[in-house]
């Protein structure tokens, strides 16, 4: 009787011992935060694909894909990304390339986060209110909101601390479960990273995030807003990310491109900009001719996945994009532009009419 007992009680601390491990964890786990908006590239993840194995994955949303591949715990953990003990020198920190990991904190947990490729983005106005979440209420020292050059290239680019312009710091926060920055991207078009640093208050614990957003207009990614889809399951290994190609060369200019000297008048020309397995990314120039215009139309042969500084429409293979509220009205020889991520081959043939 003494020796089951004794077992019985050995099994019991052994149930007890497990249950305050887990209640541990999770108690650690939700005792971080993260940027909430613009979601993060980890958060994004686990927030539409809550069961990260989930079937479609792989072909819907490839860069969620291999950070999961790569460390399932990158997702779960999506909001612990964060370095300590480093008195506010996150430059001599975290060096170029790794920035989006936290200086491939944690081992090299969140490595994934670095890759650059085609992430889910969300739309943002030039002028916007970033949210960071805060569960445990740390409080901030400061948030730091940085974001990319107009120029670079987060399809194909891993980020660098020269690319990125600091636009605004704030003052202390008091400890609260959200804290928020007023950020002004200036004429910012396309899509950025924008990069947060938080300075925790309670320890000296930086916590770092990437962000993709679209600026200037445009849609979001098409990967799926669903945390369940219900495609098959991919049964082939995890895609590594795509290794675009170099800048494939720009297209002939529209067929009539005298047309642009007639009043009224616009012409198009069309530039891929970058180019990797399966898709590409383009910029159209729009130009006015000889006389300003009040609205332009582009129509071209192709196959639009997402785009920004106009308003796209399809019809099998025919896009038509049309100038939005800022960017219709042109000068005497004016131009704008505006752009677009593409699937399969890259877009030819655009032709301008204006209003």
């Amino acid at each position: 009787m003494r020796v089951r007992s004794l077992r019985a009680a050995v099994v019991l601390m052994a149930a007890v011992v497990a249950t305050a491990a887990g209640a541990f964890t999770a108690q650690s786990a939700s005792a971080h935060g993260a940027v909430s908006d613009p979601v993060t590239r980890a958060y994004d993840c686990n927030l539409r694909w809550q069961s990260p194995g989930d079937a479609g994955m792989q072909a819907k949303d490839p860069m969620c894909y291999q950070a999961y591949q790569a460390d399932p715990q990158a997702l779960y953990n999506w909001n612990g990304l964060f370095r300590e003990g480093l008195k506010g020198q996150h430059q001599a920190n975290i060096p170029d390339g790794t920035l989006c990991s936290g200086g491939l904190t944690k081992n090299g947990m969140y490595a994934a986060m670095d890759v650059p490729g085609n992430w889910n983005t969300t739309s943002k106005p030039n002028q916007f209110t970033l949210k960071l979440n805060d569960p445990s209420s740390h409080g901030a020292d400061y948030l730091q909101v940085y974001i990319t050059k107009q120029g670079f290239d987060p399809l194909t680019q891993k980020l660098k601390w020269s690319d990125l312009e600091l636009v605004t710091t704030t003052g202390r926060q008091a400890p609260t479960t959200t804290y928020t920055a007023q950020v002004d991207a200036g004429s910012r078009t396309g899509r950025h990273i924008v990069y947060t640093i938080w300075q925790a208050s309670h320890l000296d614990q930086s916590y770092y995030a990437c962000s993709d957003v679209i600026f200037g207009g445009g849609t979001t990614s098409p990967a799926p807003s669903s945390p369940a889809p219900s495609s098959p399951a991919p049964s082939s290994p995890a895609p590594s990310s795509p290794a675009p190609s170099s800048p494939a060369a720009s297209s002939p200019a529209p067929s009539s491109p005298a047309a642009s000297n007639l009043p009224g008048a616009c012409s198009a020309s069309i530039k891929v900009s970058s180019e990797w397995t399966g898709g590409y990314q383009a910029e159209v120039t729009v130009k006015a001719g000889t006389s300003a215009i009040k609205g332009w139309k582009v129509s071209f042969t192709g196959t639009v996945s997402q785009g920004w500084n106009a308003t796209f429409g399809t019809s099998g293979s025919s896009v038509t994009a049309t100038n939005v509220s800022y960017n219709g009205t042109l000068g005497a020889n004016g131009s704008t532009t505006f752009g677009f991520l593409g699937t399969g081959t890259p877009a030819s043939g655009p032709v301008c009419s204006a209003a």
